[in-house]
């Protein structure tokens, strides 16, 4: 292990670490369009289908999304949308089921002292991954575990319990190609990108990546330091925006400085895939999300095949 990181005093350490670190820069929300970046060209938007409160039938919502100019949705397993409704409805719009989100890893843990809940838990994400091969998506999104004490399930516990059940999972991803993408969320786990970075580097396997939250931990360290450390571990976005003091706010209103995360984006020569995850609502709320994510982040030339 990397020693200028010592994972068992980066929880006693964290409230100072926080106080430390530069502040974010004030809101920025600038139109892509006016800095010319040509990465939003290759950054392909997509939602969690959670987020969709329109009426109607799947097959329904899909042409919805189409219409807006979204390029692809999210799914949940184990639990979440039919399964084969989603597979119809993507075949007949032409739009892309690009990743699954594992519905259960919040409450049934890779991390779990109790070893029949991770026996839980590596069923669940099992099931996960061949939905998502079954629906035509390439990764699903996982929460390692959860840091929730000091005796049963501290942050080297998470560390060494989920890297040992991820690994079980390996042989899955090779024969199924699907990745494994960890989110960074608010888990009490790896809130510092270095650490983060080896966590990824400690499992070592090219279907292992990140999922990064942009939003997330913007009181710890702007997005863009995180990009940028992370680099080519991250594989795909989640894409929200948040204050300093936590609340959550639209994209491009809240303290992501999103011009710095474009360049950082561009620096580590991002293509792929940025997943609204905010506040959905009916037809009128979703067009001005993705209204936001285009202002933010560039619109894309709306061919995802082209990955």
């Amino acid at each position: 292990m990397n020693n200028q990181i010592n994972r068992r005093t980066f929880l006693t350490n964290g409230a100072t670490a926080v106080a430390c670190f530069s502040a974010v820069g004030a809101p920025r929300f600038i139109n892509a369009a006016e800095n010319d970046f040509e990465i939003g060209k290759h950054i392909y938007k997509s939602l969690k289908w959670g987020m969709i409160r329109h009426d109607g039938s799947v097959l329904e919502k899909f042409k919805l999304l189409k219409e807006l100019g979204f390029d692809g949705v999210e799914v949940d397993s184990p639990e979440g949308v039919n399964k084969h409704e989603a597979i119809e409805a993507s075949r007949a719009t032409d739009l892309p089921i690009e990743g699954v989100v594992n519905s259960t890893h919040w409450n049934i843990r890779h991390s779990d002292p109790d070893s029949s809940v991770r026996a839980q838990a590596l069923k669940n994400m099992e099931t996960a991954m061949r939905d998502a091969k079954a629906v035509g998506a390439n990764s699903v999104l996982l929460v390692p575990g959860k840091v929730t004490d000091e005796k049963n399930e501290n942050h080297d516990q998470v560390w060494s319990r989920s890297i040992t059940e991820i690994r079980k999972l390996l042989p899955l991803a090779e024969e199924l190609g699907v990745q494994i993408l960890i989110e960074n969320v608010g888990n009490g786990f790896c809130y510092d990108p270095k650490l983060a970075a080896e966590y990824i580097d400690e499992i070592d396997h090219s279907l292992v990546g990140f999922h990064f939250d942009i939003g997330n931990h913007i009181v710890v360290s702007p997005p863009a330091h995180w990009i940028r450390i992370l680099g080519k571990r991250i594989k795909k976005l989640d894409v929200k925006d948040r204050k300093k003091d936590r609340t959550q706010a639209k994209i491009g209103d809240g303290d992501a400085d999103w011009p710095d995360v474009r360049k950082a984006l561009g620096e580590i020569g991002y293509r792929g895939w940025a997943a609204a995850e905010v506040s959905g609502g009916d037809k009128t709320r979703l067009a001005e999300v993705i209204d936001r994510m285009n202002r933010v982040l560039g619109k894309s030339d709306g061919n995802p095949k082209s990955l």
